[in-house]
Protein backbone atom coordinates (compact mmCIF):
# COMPACT_ATOMS: atom_id res chain seq x y z
CA UNK A 1 0.00 0.00 0.00
CA UNK A 2 1.44 3.39 -0.95
CA UNK A 3 1.99 5.69 1.72
CA UNK A 4 -0.25 8.63 3.09
CA UNK A 5 1.56 11.35 0.89
CA UNK A 6 1.43 9.38 -2.33
CA UNK A 7 -2.39 8.45 -1.83
CA UNK A 8 -3.25 12.57 -1.57
CA UNK A 9 -1.48 13.57 -4.57
CA UNK A 10 -3.45 10.95 -6.55
CA UNK A 11 -6.52 11.53 -5.13
CA UNK A 12 -7.12 8.96 -3.20
CA UNK A 13 -6.92 10.10 0.59
CA UNK A 14 -9.27 13.46 1.70
CA UNK A 15 -7.30 16.23 3.84
CA UNK A 16 -9.99 18.17 6.38
CA UNK A 17 -9.31 21.41 7.68
CA UNK A 18 -11.26 22.02 11.03
CA UNK A 19 -12.05 25.73 11.16
CA UNK A 20 -12.41 28.26 8.63
CA UNK A 21 -11.69 31.42 9.73
CA UNK A 22 -8.80 33.93 8.79
CA UNK A 23 -6.46 30.74 8.69
CA UNK A 24 -8.29 27.79 7.97
CA UNK A 25 -10.21 29.35 4.73
CA UNK A 26 -6.85 30.22 2.74
CA UNK A 27 -5.03 27.34 4.01
CA UNK A 28 -8.32 24.53 2.98
CA UNK A 29 -8.30 26.60 -0.30
CA UNK A 30 -4.92 26.17 -1.45
CA UNK A 31 -5.00 22.41 -0.49
CA UNK A 32 -7.99 21.75 -2.52
CA UNK A 33 -6.02 23.23 -5.82
CA UNK A 34 -4.03 19.89 -5.46
CA UNK A 35 -5.73 17.91 -3.42
CA UNK A 36 -9.22 16.02 -2.23
CA UNK A 37 -10.17 18.34 0.76
CA UNK A 38 -12.77 18.32 3.33
CA UNK A 39 -13.50 22.12 5.06
CA UNK A 40 -15.24 21.57 8.27
CA UNK A 41 -16.73 24.53 10.62
CA UNK A 42 -19.34 23.92 13.14
CA UNK A 43 -21.23 26.95 12.00
CA UNK A 44 -23.79 26.11 9.12
CA UNK A 45 -23.85 29.62 8.50
CA UNK A 46 -20.58 30.09 7.41
CA UNK A 47 -20.54 26.65 5.57
CA UNK A 48 -23.29 28.20 3.56
CA UNK A 49 -21.57 31.85 2.63
CA UNK A 50 -18.43 29.29 1.75
CA UNK A 51 -20.38 26.99 -0.58
CA UNK A 52 -21.82 29.88 -2.34
CA UNK A 53 -17.91 31.18 -2.87
CA UNK A 54 -18.15 34.32 0.02
CA UNK A 55 -15.54 34.27 2.47
CA UNK A 56 -17.49 35.12 5.85
CA UNK A 57 -13.60 37.28 6.98
CA UNK A 58 -14.23 38.99 3.77
CA UNK A 59 -10.39 38.91 3.38
CA UNK A 60 -10.42 36.13 0.14
CA UNK A 61 -12.44 37.02 -3.60
CA UNK A 62 -14.85 34.97 -5.10
CA UNK A 63 -12.04 33.76 -7.59
CA UNK A 64 -10.15 31.94 -4.80
CA UNK A 65 -13.08 29.14 -4.64
CA UNK A 66 -13.09 28.76 -8.28
CA UNK A 67 -11.55 25.26 -9.22
CA UNK A 68 -11.34 24.17 -5.44
CA UNK A 69 -11.43 20.44 -5.21
CA UNK A 70 -13.10 21.28 -1.83
CA UNK A 71 -16.86 20.08 0.17
CA UNK A 72 -17.48 22.20 2.74
CA UNK A 73 -19.60 20.98 5.82
CA UNK A 74 -20.42 21.05 9.16
CA UNK A 75 -21.48 17.52 9.38
CA UNK A 76 -19.32 15.15 11.15
CA UNK A 77 -20.33 12.09 9.07
CA UNK A 78 -18.21 14.10 5.91
CA UNK A 79 -14.93 13.52 8.39
CA UNK A 80 -15.25 9.67 8.58
CA UNK A 81 -13.21 9.52 5.32
CA UNK A 82 -10.70 11.95 6.01
CA UNK A 83 -6.64 10.50 6.98
CA UNK A 84 -4.79 14.03 7.23
CA UNK A 85 -6.18 16.37 9.65
CA UNK A 86 -5.58 19.95 10.08
CA UNK A 87 -6.75 21.61 13.03
CA UNK A 88 -6.76 25.73 12.33
CA UNK A 89 -9.04 26.80 15.33
CA UNK A 90 -8.21 30.54 17.48
CA UNK A 91 -6.75 30.30 21.00
CA UNK A 92 -8.02 33.00 22.61
CA UNK A 93 -7.35 34.20 26.13
CA UNK A 94 -9.84 34.84 29.08
CA UNK A 95 -10.96 37.95 31.21
CA UNK A 96 -8.27 36.91 33.14
CA UNK A 97 -5.51 36.81 30.57
CA UNK A 98 -5.96 32.67 30.87
CA UNK A 99 -5.27 30.69 27.95
CA UNK A 100 -8.60 29.41 26.77
CA UNK A 101 -8.68 25.95 25.14
CA UNK A 102 -11.77 25.71 24.54
CA UNK A 103 -12.18 26.19 20.85
CA UNK A 104 -8.97 23.92 20.20
CA UNK A 105 -10.30 20.97 22.56
CA UNK A 106 -13.63 21.22 21.21
CA UNK A 107 -12.06 20.75 17.42
CA UNK A 108 -9.58 17.79 18.99
CA UNK A 109 -13.03 16.33 19.85
CA UNK A 110 -13.93 16.44 16.88
CA UNK A 111 -11.47 14.65 15.00
CA UNK A 112 -11.21 12.09 18.38
CA UNK A 113 -14.90 11.30 17.00
CA UNK A 114 -13.82 10.21 13.79
CA UNK A 115 -10.07 8.95 14.04
CA UNK A 116 -8.65 5.59 12.41
CA UNK A 117 -5.75 3.88 12.36
CA UNK A 118 -2.55 5.79 10.16
CA UNK A 119 -4.51 8.75 10.10
CA UNK A 120 -2.28 12.07 11.01
CA UNK A 121 -3.55 15.32 12.60
CA UNK A 122 -2.00 18.13 12.53
CA UNK A 123 -2.25 21.30 14.91
CA UNK A 124 -2.24 24.89 13.20
CA UNK A 125 -3.25 26.88 16.50
CA UNK A 126 -0.91 28.70 18.28
CA UNK A 127 -0.23 27.45 22.21
CA UNK A 128 1.68 27.16 24.73
CA UNK A 129 5.04 24.68 24.47
CA UNK A 130 3.60 21.25 25.23
CA UNK A 131 -0.02 21.76 24.76
CA UNK A 132 -0.28 19.21 22.16
CA UNK A 133 0.97 16.47 23.20
CA UNK A 134 0.07 16.97 27.17
CA UNK A 135 -3.47 18.72 26.05
CA UNK A 136 -4.90 17.36 22.33
CA UNK A 137 -3.27 14.09 22.45
CA UNK A 138 -4.90 12.43 25.36
CA UNK A 139 -8.31 13.62 24.13
CA UNK A 140 -7.82 12.13 20.79
CA UNK A 141 -6.18 8.37 22.66
CA UNK A 142 -9.64 8.80 24.92
CA UNK A 143 -12.44 9.43 21.87
CA UNK A 144 -10.68 6.77 19.59
CA UNK A 145 -9.34 3.92 21.54
CA UNK A 146 -6.12 4.29 19.57
CA UNK A 147 -2.94 4.64 20.68
CA UNK A 148 -0.95 7.68 20.03
CA UNK A 149 2.30 6.86 17.76
CA UNK A 150 1.11 3.54 17.10
CA UNK A 151 -1.88 4.27 15.80
CA UNK A 152 -2.04 7.68 14.85
CA UNK A 153 0.21 10.36 14.31
CA UNK A 154 0.26 13.64 15.36
CA UNK A 155 2.20 17.35 14.18
CA UNK A 156 2.23 20.58 14.83
CA UNK A 157 2.79 23.22 12.07
CA UNK A 158 2.13 27.19 12.83
CA UNK A 159 0.06 29.65 10.96
CA UNK A 160 2.12 32.03 10.11
CA UNK A 161 -1.03 33.49 8.03
CA UNK A 162 -1.31 38.11 8.71
CA UNK A 163 -4.48 39.12 7.93
CA UNK A 164 -4.50 41.46 5.12
CA UNK A 165 -1.16 41.13 4.13
CA UNK A 166 -1.43 40.51 0.25
CA UNK A 167 1.67 39.74 0.01
CA UNK A 168 2.93 37.37 2.71
CA UNK A 169 0.80 34.87 1.50
CA UNK A 170 0.68 31.01 2.96
CA UNK A 171 2.89 30.00 -0.58
CA UNK A 172 5.39 32.69 0.19
CA UNK A 173 5.97 32.40 4.18
CA UNK A 174 8.65 29.45 4.97
CA UNK A 175 6.26 27.19 6.81
CA UNK A 176 7.46 25.28 10.36
CA UNK A 177 6.43 22.09 10.76
CA UNK A 178 7.10 18.90 12.96
CA UNK A 179 5.92 15.16 13.81
CA UNK A 180 5.61 12.72 16.50
CA UNK A 181 8.25 10.04 14.75
CA UNK A 182 10.86 10.48 11.83
CA UNK A 183 8.04 9.11 9.45
CA UNK A 184 5.58 11.32 10.39
CA UNK A 185 7.66 14.23 10.38
CA UNK A 186 8.47 13.71 7.01
CA UNK A 187 5.04 13.24 5.66
CA UNK A 188 3.89 16.01 7.35
CA UNK A 189 6.18 18.64 5.65
CA UNK A 190 6.45 16.51 2.27
CA UNK A 191 2.20 17.46 2.34
CA UNK A 192 2.83 20.95 3.44
CA UNK A 193 5.46 21.41 0.35
CA UNK A 194 2.93 20.96 -1.92
CA UNK A 195 1.40 24.32 -1.19
CA UNK A 196 4.40 26.18 0.30
CA UNK A 197 6.56 27.77 -2.18
CA UNK A 198 8.53 29.38 0.27
CA UNK A 199 9.75 25.77 1.52
CA UNK A 200 9.63 23.72 5.00
CA UNK A 201 11.64 23.93 7.85
CA UNK A 202 11.67 20.67 9.69
CA UNK A 203 11.82 21.43 13.36
CA UNK A 204 13.05 18.21 15.41
CA UNK A 205 10.06 17.88 18.03
CA UNK A 206 6.69 19.50 18.64
CA UNK A 207 7.44 21.26 21.62
CA UNK A 208 10.34 23.46 19.83
CA UNK A 209 7.55 24.09 16.88
CA UNK A 210 5.07 25.32 19.28
CA UNK A 211 7.95 27.27 21.33
CA UNK A 212 8.82 29.01 17.49
CA UNK A 213 5.48 30.11 16.90
CA UNK A 214 5.34 31.46 20.21
CA UNK A 215 8.18 33.44 20.75
CA UNK A 216 7.80 35.17 17.12
CA UNK A 217 4.73 37.06 18.63
CA UNK A 218 6.49 37.51 21.92
CA UNK A 219 9.42 39.20 20.57
CA UNK A 220 7.44 41.56 18.46
CA UNK A 221 5.09 42.29 21.54
CA UNK A 222 8.08 43.05 23.83
CA UNK A 223 9.91 45.07 21.19
CA UNK A 224 6.62 47.56 20.74
CA UNK A 225 6.06 47.36 24.07
CA UNK A 226 9.78 49.34 24.64
CA UNK A 227 8.64 51.34 22.01
CA UNK A 228 5.61 52.82 23.87
CA UNK A 229 7.28 53.31 26.96
CA UNK A 230 9.94 55.55 24.84
CA UNK A 231 6.78 56.85 23.60
CA UNK A 232 5.69 57.89 26.94
CA UNK A 233 9.28 59.09 28.09
CA UNK A 234 9.75 61.33 25.31
CA UNK A 235 5.94 63.05 25.23
CA UNK A 236 7.15 64.38 28.29
CA UNK A 237 10.15 65.61 26.95
CA UNK A 238 8.36 67.46 24.15
CA UNK A 239 10.03 65.29 21.37
CA UNK A 240 8.33 63.70 18.48
CA UNK A 241 8.85 59.68 19.20
CA UNK A 242 8.76 59.00 15.25
CA UNK A 243 11.13 62.13 14.54
CA UNK A 244 13.78 59.92 17.22
CA UNK A 245 12.97 56.17 15.90
CA UNK A 246 13.34 58.09 11.96
CA UNK A 247 16.81 59.27 13.08
CA UNK A 248 18.00 56.27 14.88
CA UNK A 249 16.53 54.09 12.13
CA UNK A 250 19.78 55.60 10.14
CA UNK A 251 21.75 53.28 11.84
CA UNK A 252 21.96 49.46 10.28
CA UNK A 253 21.43 47.21 13.29
CA UNK A 254 18.35 49.47 14.65
CA UNK A 255 15.15 47.44 14.59
CA UNK A 256 12.21 49.76 13.69
CA UNK A 257 9.18 48.84 15.69
CA UNK A 258 6.76 51.52 16.19
CA UNK A 259 4.62 52.51 19.55
CA UNK A 260 0.80 52.30 19.05
CA UNK A 261 -2.07 49.79 20.21
CA UNK A 262 -0.96 46.05 20.46
CA UNK A 263 -4.37 44.31 19.85
CA UNK A 264 -5.81 41.47 17.40
CA UNK A 265 -5.69 37.80 18.03
CA UNK A 266 -2.02 36.78 17.81
CA UNK A 267 0.65 39.82 19.17
CA UNK A 268 -1.72 40.96 22.11
CA UNK A 269 -2.60 37.22 22.89
CA UNK A 270 -0.09 34.50 22.59
CA UNK A 271 2.93 35.91 25.24
CA UNK A 272 0.23 35.43 27.70
CA UNK A 273 0.18 31.28 26.87
CA UNK A 274 3.81 31.23 27.56
CA UNK A 275 3.52 33.58 30.72
CA UNK A 276 1.20 30.55 31.92
CA UNK A 277 3.27 28.33 31.50
CA UNK A 278 6.21 29.73 32.46
CA UNK A 279 4.56 30.12 35.76
CA UNK A 280 3.06 26.35 35.73
CA UNK A 281 7.00 25.56 35.54
CA UNK A 282 7.56 28.04 38.89
CA UNK A 283 8.99 30.96 36.65
CA UNK A 284 7.82 34.20 36.67
CA UNK A 285 8.54 35.97 32.82
CA UNK A 286 9.21 39.00 33.80
CA UNK A 287 10.07 41.05 30.48
CA UNK A 288 6.86 39.18 29.10
CA UNK A 289 4.81 40.24 31.44
CA UNK A 290 6.03 43.97 31.64
CA UNK A 291 5.80 43.99 27.90
CA UNK A 292 2.28 42.90 28.15
CA UNK A 293 1.22 45.86 31.00
CA UNK A 294 2.41 48.16 28.74
CA UNK A 295 0.58 47.35 25.69
CA UNK A 296 -2.06 46.81 27.37
CA UNK A 297 -2.26 50.30 28.91
CA UNK A 298 -1.94 52.02 25.94
CA UNK A 299 -5.57 52.47 25.10
CA UNK A 300 -5.75 54.28 28.72
CA UNK A 301 -3.07 56.57 28.20
CA UNK A 302 -3.91 58.13 24.95
CA UNK A 303 -7.44 58.54 25.88
CA UNK A 304 -5.95 60.58 29.14
CA UNK A 305 -3.63 62.22 27.16
CA UNK A 306 -6.46 63.42 24.23
CA UNK A 307 -8.27 64.64 27.30
CA UNK A 308 -5.74 66.70 28.66
CA UNK A 309 -5.54 68.25 25.15
CA UNK A 310 -9.36 68.89 25.05
CA UNK A 311 -8.92 70.75 28.63
CA UNK A 312 -5.75 72.51 27.42
CA UNK A 313 -7.62 73.90 24.07
CA UNK A 314 -10.24 75.52 27.02
CA UNK A 315 -13.02 73.07 26.31
CA UNK A 316 -14.75 70.61 29.13
CA UNK A 317 -14.51 67.12 28.70
CA UNK A 318 -18.10 66.35 29.71
CA UNK A 319 -19.33 68.81 27.03
CA UNK A 320 -16.74 67.31 24.39
CA UNK A 321 -16.94 65.60 21.00
CA UNK A 322 -14.46 63.20 20.02
CA UNK A 323 -14.48 61.55 17.03
CA UNK A 324 -12.59 58.00 16.88
CA UNK A 325 -11.32 57.06 12.95
CA UNK A 326 -10.99 53.23 13.34
CA UNK A 327 -12.36 50.04 15.25
CA UNK A 328 -10.33 47.15 13.81
CA UNK A 329 -7.20 45.95 15.63
CA UNK A 330 -5.03 46.65 12.64
CA UNK A 331 -4.98 48.62 9.27
CA UNK A 332 -7.29 47.87 6.16
CA UNK A 333 -9.06 44.46 7.78
CA UNK A 334 -12.50 43.75 8.97
CA UNK A 335 -11.05 42.04 12.10
CA UNK A 336 -12.35 43.25 15.41
CA UNK A 337 -10.86 40.81 17.92
CA UNK A 338 -9.02 42.37 20.91
CA UNK A 339 -8.84 45.40 19.54
CA UNK A 340 -7.17 47.92 21.80
CA UNK A 341 -9.77 51.00 20.35
CA UNK A 342 -12.06 49.75 22.61
CA UNK A 343 -9.51 50.75 26.06
CA UNK A 344 -9.83 54.03 24.19
CA UNK A 345 -13.54 54.43 23.63
CA UNK A 346 -14.24 53.52 27.28
CA UNK A 347 -11.57 55.36 28.93
CA UNK A 348 -12.91 58.82 26.82
CA UNK A 349 -16.80 57.47 27.99
CA UNK A 350 -15.07 57.27 31.53
CA UNK A 351 -14.19 61.19 31.59
CA UNK A 352 -17.95 61.80 30.08
CA UNK A 353 -16.84 62.51 26.24
CA UNK A 354 -19.23 61.86 23.67
CA UNK A 355 -17.82 59.24 21.22
CA UNK A 356 -18.48 58.71 17.73
CA UNK A 357 -16.45 55.73 16.51
CA UNK A 358 -16.46 55.29 13.03
CA UNK A 359 -14.62 52.71 10.29
CA UNK A 360 -15.57 51.63 6.81
CA UNK A 361 -14.48 48.30 7.39
CA UNK A 362 -15.44 46.72 10.22
CA UNK A 363 -19.76 45.00 11.00
CA UNK A 364 -21.08 47.96 13.26
CA UNK A 365 -23.10 44.94 14.80
CA UNK A 366 -20.18 42.78 15.97
CA UNK A 367 -18.43 45.75 17.67
CA UNK A 368 -21.94 46.49 19.44
CA UNK A 369 -21.57 42.64 20.15
CA UNK A 370 -18.40 42.81 21.23
CA UNK A 371 -17.66 45.95 23.12
CA UNK A 372 -21.15 47.48 23.40
CA UNK A 373 -21.07 50.72 21.07
CA UNK A 374 -21.90 50.91 17.60
CA UNK A 375 -20.51 52.62 14.55
CA UNK A 376 -21.22 56.06 13.56
CA UNK A 377 -23.14 55.71 9.82
CA UNK A 378 -22.49 59.55 9.12
CA UNK A 379 -19.59 61.49 10.83
CA UNK A 380 -20.41 64.94 11.55
CA UNK A 381 -18.39 68.43 13.26
CA UNK A 382 -17.23 69.85 14.95
CA UNK A 383 -15.38 67.62 17.03
CA UNK A 384 -13.18 68.48 19.90
CA UNK A 385 -10.51 65.89 19.39
CA UNK A 386 -10.64 63.51 16.16
CA UNK A 387 -8.17 60.15 17.09
CA UNK A 388 -7.08 58.39 14.11
CA UNK A 389 -6.59 55.15 15.84
CA UNK A 390 -6.25 52.55 12.60
CA UNK A 391 -4.78 53.87 9.63
CA UNK A 392 -6.85 52.43 7.22
CA UNK A 393 -6.22 53.16 3.63
CA UNK A 394 -9.31 55.46 3.26
CA UNK A 395 -8.02 57.92 6.91
CA UNK A 396 -4.32 57.92 5.22
CA UNK A 397 -5.83 59.72 2.53
CA UNK A 398 -7.13 62.81 4.73
CA UNK A 399 -5.42 65.61 4.55
CA UNK A 400 -5.10 68.49 6.80
CA UNK A 401 -7.85 70.67 5.33
CA UNK A 402 -10.46 67.85 5.63
CA UNK A 403 -9.39 67.48 9.56
CA UNK A 404 -9.75 71.54 9.74
CA UNK A 405 -13.51 71.25 8.88
CA UNK A 406 -14.09 68.22 11.36
CA UNK A 407 -12.54 70.28 14.08
CA UNK A 408 -13.53 73.00 16.42
CA UNK A 409 -11.13 76.11 16.02
CA UNK A 410 -9.04 74.78 19.00
CA UNK A 411 -9.41 70.98 18.12
CA UNK A 412 -6.94 68.68 18.29
CA UNK A 413 -5.76 65.80 16.21
CA UNK A 414 -4.43 62.97 18.19
CA UNK A 415 -2.40 60.69 14.98
CA UNK A 416 -1.42 57.25 16.72
CA UNK A 417 1.22 56.31 13.71
CA UNK A 418 2.33 59.68 13.27
CA UNK A 419 1.31 59.45 9.56
CA UNK A 420 0.43 63.04 9.47
CA UNK A 421 2.73 64.62 11.53
CA UNK A 422 4.89 66.29 8.37
CA UNK A 423 1.31 67.70 6.44
CA UNK A 424 0.25 69.05 9.47
CA UNK A 425 1.30 72.87 10.29
CA UNK A 426 -1.40 74.71 11.27
CA UNK A 427 -3.59 72.10 14.02
CA UNK A 428 -3.39 71.40 17.12
CA UNK A 429 -1.44 68.06 17.01
CA UNK A 430 -0.07 64.89 18.98
CA UNK A 431 0.99 61.09 18.04
CA UNK A 432 2.60 59.22 20.44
Amino acid sequence: MSNLYDRLVKKEAKLAVIGLGYVGLPIALEFARRIKVVGFDINQKRVDMMRRGEDPSNELPAEAFKGADIHFSADLNDLKDVEFFIVAVPTPIDDQNIPDLKPLLGATRTVGQVLKKGDHVVFESTVYPGCTEEDCVPLLEELSGLKFVTDFKVGYSPERINPGDKQHTLSSIVKVSSGCDPESAETIARTYELVVKAGVHRAPSIKVAEAAKIIENTQRDVNIALTNELSIIFNRMGINTFDVLEAAGTKWNFLKFQPGLVGGHCIGVDPYYLVYKAKELGYHAQIIDSGRYVNDSMGGYVAKQTVKKIIAAGANPAEARVLVMGATFKENVTDIRNSKVADVVRELKSFSCAVDVADPHADSDEVKHEYGYELTKEVKGPYDAIIVAVNHAEYAAKNEAWFRSMLTPKGVLVDLKGIFRKQVTALNYWSL
